[in-house]
């Protein structure tokens, strides 16, 4: 199967530090597969995201998105290509004045012309789906509702629906759970993980929570100081990795008897 997503030879410096953020980077996502990616804070796990999506243009290497090149792109041609990856961050990123479906309709926006987009000017077709998406989410009946009226993880679940309405091959989401509680958490987890699988979409997890890493990703990618350190199945990510993802013996990651991130871990 072809990937989605493909990551060659990825290097970052940032202007002002002469240490990259992300170095001899190499990964490969394909269609349905979830990846969950983790490691200490300063890793680098934002910044391979917000690369993929061309928000911050590489220092050097080659990123594709369904085998079209996305390192050099500009204008239009980056629009077109990130039409194909939805985002997911970890503050939402809604209006909080617009309701619920103005924010989900954002999704459509690199569809359409400036004039129609200012004007709100979305396709009944675009509508209908949305409305359908938003139903399945559990969010029917918040259409009208302000998105600053929504919990923290109603929130995010406006957020997941926008980027669907992309229809994206990929979806990139940048520590989706990290200001949630448990309970929202395993909600937003668990509709990424379903969404993926029944429509076909590579996604890309950058998570804190190991615990939630465990349960709901296909693979594991574990990057220390800009590199990664492992790449492989979730069933194999024993203690000895974990130590050297997070480069500490295992006695230092423990706090109140739990996993680094896990429910009574902090945010690294």
């Amino acid at each position: 199967m072809e990937p989605v997503i493909e990551v060659r030879d990825l290097k970052k410096v940032y202007r002002g530090s002469e240490k990259p953020a992300v170095r001899d980077l190499c990964l490969t996502v394909r269609k349905g597969e979830m990846i969950g990616v983790i490691g200490p804070s300063g890793a680098g796990k934002s910044t391979l995201l917000r690369c993929i999506n061309h928000l911050v243009v590489p220092t050097s290497g080659r990123i594709f998105i369904e085998g079209e090149e996305i390192t050099g792109a500009q204008g239009a041609r980056v629009r077109r290509l990130r039409r194909r990856v939805g985002m997911v961050f970890q503050h939402h990123n809604l209006v909080a004045r617009l309701s619920v479906m103005q924010n989900v309709m954002h999704g459509r926006l690199g569809y359409m012309n400036t004039l129609d987009g200012i004007l709100g000017r979305y396709a009944e077709e675009d509508k209908k789906r949305a409305v359908s998406i938003l139903e399945q989410t559990g969010l029917g009946d918040f259409l009208y509702h302000r998105a600053g009226e929504l919990s923290g993880g109603q929130r995010q679940r406006v957020g997941i629906v926008r980027a669907l309405m992309q229809q994206p091959s990929a979806l990139l989401c940048d520590e989706p759970i990290a200001s949630l509680d448990p309970a929202s958490a395993q909600v937003v987890m668990e509709l990424i993980q379903d969404v993926c699988r029944r429509h076909g979409i590579a996604c890309v997890v950058n998570l804190h929570q190991i615990d939630a890493a465990l349960k709901y990703a296909d693979r594991i990618v574990g990057m220390f100081e800009g590199a990664i350190v492992y790449d492989g199945l979730t069933g194999e990510l024993g203690g000895a990795v974990i130590e050297k993802i997070y480069g500490k013996p295992m006695e230092e990651l423990m706090i109140s008897g739990q996993m680094p991130g896990g429910q009574y871990g902090g945010q690294g």
